[in-house]
């Protein structure tokens, strides 16, 4: 179970995550208690409080433990009693009525809430295993790769769109080899365990190639071999979600160039001392599983990789994000003229600011990787 969560199921008070707001929703029971009280006091004797006691442990019951929740009603309970003794004008057998019929109400809401209270908790466990298996999952597919390879600093971010969602359909890559450092950034269509399926045969054909394959668009191929095998295999490519769009990158020895691939893919950005390049490929490719092996570029394009340069690879959940007017995020225009002394710094920064121009929303996964060339 996510350690996060536990603690809201286990907690003696039911811990949850801090907050002005919920710290305020957990006053709420309190509050409901003594409003009762007053307004028993308060009003003729022919108004009760009775509904303010019954809310009390309905309100605490996703809020605080069983225990706790079972005390709320308690409290009613006794409040309402204590005040009925309290109050001469109140005797005869019709108050007394009136006592019993509101003293059973409180009791038997409480049993309810305290039910209640247990199908929340038991819910937040099944939550919590859940995301633990999705997180296992997700790191045991996209395992988070050093912050140096062969002498680059290296930066990874994964953001999903929707809070404690992992599984989605981006991926990424980094790996030394012989013939340099070698990345790869992608986006499967679809979400869920059938992206992540997809994302997984990718992965693996780039782990099976990146060393045996001279070439980078030969690796490329693998991919596209790798996807339209395993959609064969499920009797049809759309049981594999498709397609995905995708980039390679191979940084030779020495670093002093960058060699891209791309297949519909976000163009990649070359931040140099405030500057910002889109690299553009000179011939469009169809992403992967719509073109077929053959139908990508003859050799990659090659462009120069400057010391202190960085290089940004990232998923259209960046690119696509928009703001309360539909105007989509331009991660060329927001870092042009800045510059960041590291890959972790970058996508740190990347990740506050198109959170702000979402408005701390986004309709889509987003993967960034960020390679720099030390000076």
């Amino acid at each position: 179970m996510d350690p996060r969560l536990r603690g809201v199921a286990h907690r003696p008070w039911g811990d949850a995550p801090d907050g002005t707001a919920w710290r305020l929703v957990r006053v709420l029971p309190f509050v409901l208690l003594g409003l009762g009280v007053a307004f028993q006091l308060a009003t003729p004797k022919e108004l009760t409080g009775t509904p303010l006691f019954v809310s009390a442990p309905l309100i605490a019951a996703p809020l605080f433990t069983a225990w706790a929740t079972a005390l709320f009603g308690v409290f009613g309970l006794v409040a309402i009693v204590l005040l009925h003794a309290s109050m001469p004008t109140m005797g005869g057998s019709g108050a007394n009525l009136g006592l019993l019929t509101e003293a059973a109400t409180i009791v038997f809401v409480t049993a309810i809430a305290v039910l209640l209270h247990r199908v929340v908790r038991r819910s937040r466990e099944r939550l919590a295993t859940a995301r633990g298996v999705a997180e296992a999952a997700q790191r045991a597919v996209l395992p988070t790769p050093p912050s140096r390879v062969d002498g680059l600093r290296l930066g990874v971010r994964y953001e999903a769109a929707q809070e404690d969602t992992l599984i989605g359909g981006d991926l990424y890559a980094a790996s030394a080899c012989p013939h340099g450092v070698r990345l790869l950034i992608g986006d499967v269509r679809g979400k869920g365990l059938g992206a992540i399926e997809t994302v997984s045969v990718l992965l693996g054909a780039f782990w099976e190639a990146v060393d045996r394959e001279p070439e980078l668009c030969a690796v490329m191929e693998s991919l596209e071999r790798a996807l339209t095998r395993e959609g064969a295999r499920r009797s049809g490519i759309d049981d594999l979600e498709g397609f995905a769009t995708c980039v390679l990158v191979e940084i030779p020895p020495g670093h002093e160039v960058v060699r891209v691939v791309n297949h519909g893919h976000p163009e990649p950005l070359l931040l140099t001392g405030g500057g910002v390049t889109g690299l553009t490929p000179r011939e469009f490719a169809l992403p992967l599983g719509l073109g077929g092996a053959d139908s990508g570029p003859a050799a990659a394009d090659v462009w120069r990789f400057p010391p202190e340069a960085t290089l940004l690879l990232y998923t259209d959940g960046l690119s696509e994000a928009r703001d309360a007017a539909g105007a989509m995020y331009e991660p060329a225009e927001r870092l042009r003229g800045r510059s960041f002394s590291s890959p972790d710094r970058l996508l740190a920064a990347l990740v506050s600011d198109v959170r702000r121009h979402a408005d701390g929303g986004a309709s889509d996964d987003m993967a960034l990787l960020a390679v720099q060339r030390p000076s």
